[in-house]
């Protein structure tokens, strides 16, 4: 079994708190209110389970529970909709448009170049 060092195993903790709070600002909005309180204490307050539990007078396996719940939810929201995936080949995509125009303009293309840096900045800014 691959043994993981703690500071691997942090990393992967706090990617993985990346990616839930990702997928949550996309998706959070169709989580049941309970569940989506609790799942912003989990994740975006950095509230332990136990902090939670006691907060809401119930037992740590059931915030567990919910929390997981709510992950698992999200994820599948993803899978349907791609809505995160997507984000990122756009703008993947325009920072590529956005660094050819700036080494083009390198190149003194100037006229052309400004008009494709100002699209891909206006694409960015919104995103």
């Amino acid at each position: 079994m691959l043994d993981l060092s703690r500071s691997e195993k942090d990393q992967e903790t706090l990617d993985r708190i990346v990616e839930l709070s990702l997928l949550y600002d996309y998706y959070g909005e169709l989580l049941k209110e309970q569940k989506r309180q609790v799942f912003e204490d989990y994740v975006l307050n950095d509230l332990s389970l136990s902090e939670i539990a006691e907060e809401r007078g119930i037992s740590r396996q059931a915030i567990h529970d919910t929390v997981k719940r709510c992950s698992k939810e999200l994820m599948e929201y993803e899978e349907k909709l791609s809505l995160v995936r997507k984000f990122q080949v756009i703008k993947d995509k325009v920072n590529e448009i956005h660094q050819t125009a700036l080494k083009l303009k390198e190149e003194a293309q100037l006229d052309e170049i400004d008009q494709i840096e100002n699209l891909s900045n206006e694409i960015l800014d919104v995103l």
